[in-house]
């Protein structure tokens, strides 16, 4: 797994230029307080079916590293505010 992760990173990288890739990380345990090696990838695509090739094609992936699950998520609720500093040069995500 170590060995894939510069690339998997790199993937990631590009996915998120891109516009495909939202949001990705670790996850932690039930506790809260242990990061497994689990991890949560978020994709943005046209069909579930390009969700897949675009899952299949990380290196993580690929190389067989790690098996994923692919799920559709409909966002039904939540709240999500972007605020851009111009003058500042800031961004924040809350």
């Amino acid at each position: 797994m170590k060995a894939n992760l510069p690339d998997h990173l790199a993937y990631q990288s590009k996915m998120e230029a891109a516009g495909t890739l939202v949001f990705a990380g670790p996850m932690s345990d039930e506790s809260g307080t242990q990061m497994q090696g689990m991890g949560l990838i978020i994709y943005r695509a046209a069909s579930f079916e390009a969700a897949r090739a675009i899952a299949e094609d990380d290196p993580m992936h690929a190389s067989g590293a790690r098996s994923f699950t692919l799920r559709k998520w409909m966002i039904n609720e939540g709240n999500l505010t972007l605020n851009v500093g111009l003058s500042q040069q800031s961004v924040s995500l809350s």
